[in-house]
């Protein structure tokens, strides 16, 4: 079966291809995407399921109350819902859940820049009494402007967080929108998708 986003024969340079990206690249490829995506987000998720508990305070302070309930549910929603993108199991809700919470993540970085959080004045204070810590480029991004440039620049930190947090919330809505493919649980095993 081929993935769902094939090319008609007759808009392809190279129409002697067709059979080729219908029944191979696209459907591996589309895999390949499910696993990177969703094996990252079982990678960060395995911290969290191990200490079910350790995002309470985090997540009460975002506004999502109470903790002891909302930790242990972004614990089992990255982990296994990255499982789950990963072999294509119940892929579109997984997926969906994923880019609710990523969104919500980029809404916290655009909403709570790093600032005093990430570099202390008595964090700079000490980099500049043992230089020696930081290579010369580090000396120059951090400790020339007590490091704004360093959380806003061009290359800032702040600035990479929001586009990492904006990348894997596209990635899962990419996922949730289009399931699982064509190797996935969904379509091989339980020969339906949500």
């Amino acid at each position: 079966m081929p993935q769902q986003f094939d090319t008609p024969r007759e808009r392809l340079f190279l129409p002697f291809l067709s059979g080729f990206y219908a029944y191979f690249a696209q459907p591996v490829g589309w895999l390949a995407f499910r696993i990177i995506i969703g094996g990252l987000f079982a990678l960060n998720g395995w911290d969290k399921i191990m200490n079910p508990m350790a995002m309470s305070g985090f997540v009460e302070m975002i506004g999502f109350a109470p903790g002891w309930l909302f930790s242990p549910l972004l614990a089992f929603a990255n982990f296994f819902g990255g499982l789950f993108i990963m072999f294509g199991f119940l892929t579109r809700p997984a997926a969906l859940v994923s880019a609710i919470i990523l969104l919500i993540t980029y809404w916290y970085h655009a909403a709570n820049p790093y600032g005093d959080a990430f570099l202390t004045a008595e964090g700079i204070a000490y980099l500049n009494e043992n230089k020696e810590l930081l290579t010369p480029a580090g000396q120059r991004r951090l400790l020339a402007d007590g490091g704004a440039a360093f959380l806003a620049g061009p290359t800032g930190v702040q600035l990479k967080a929001e586009y990492a947090s904006l990348f894997w919330t596209a990635g899962a809505a990419i996922i949730a929108a289009l399931g699982g493919g064509t190797y996935s649980v969904d379509r091989m095993l339980m020969k339906r998708e949500f």
